[in-house]
């Protein structure tokens, strides 16, 4: 093999051109493979930095919140006994924590069920009309 690779295309048969062929297209994908699997691994570790750094945030946006919270409870501390402002924002929390699982609810049953049943039902159609074009061409 190594003298096919050294004389010109023209005097090489045909099937030595095939198999050069199909060896460099064998040596190509698993280029192009590793090269992709190369790029991937580069990508996923700036994700996985990516994602680190945003639970970073979220997780200082909820001690923010619990501040915003602890501020709240000492300003109606101030015209209010402590243990009254404490229950009076509890409870506006809870309020407007059930508000929102009740929308989630709301927006979660709308999603069920997780099936694409357009897609479905356009594939339903499309065999339909397939089948019908098969048959109708075997008929006379």
């Amino acid at each position: 093999m190594a003298d096919v690779l050294h004389r010109p295309p023209a005097e090489q048969s045909t099937a030595e051109l095939v198999q050069q062929a199909g060896e460099q297209i064998s040596r190509l994908v698993r280029d192009e493979l590793a090269l992709a699997r190369a790029e991937l691994a580069e990508k996923g570790k700036h994700a996985g930095l990516g994602v680190g750094l945003f639970g970073g945030g979220g997780v200082l946006a909820l001690y923010g919140v619990a501040t915003l919270v602890a501020a709240a409870v000492l300003l109606l501390g101030q015209a209010w006994p402590p243990w009254l402002a404490a229950l009076t924002v509890a409870v506006v929390l809870f309020v407007v924590a059930g508000a929102l699982a009740l929308a989630g609810r709301r927006q979660v049953r709308q999603a069920a069920p997780p099936v694409p049943t357009a897609a479905a039902d356009s594939v339903r159609a499309d065999v339909t009309v397939v089948s019908a074009a098969m048959k109708r061409g075997r008929r006379p």
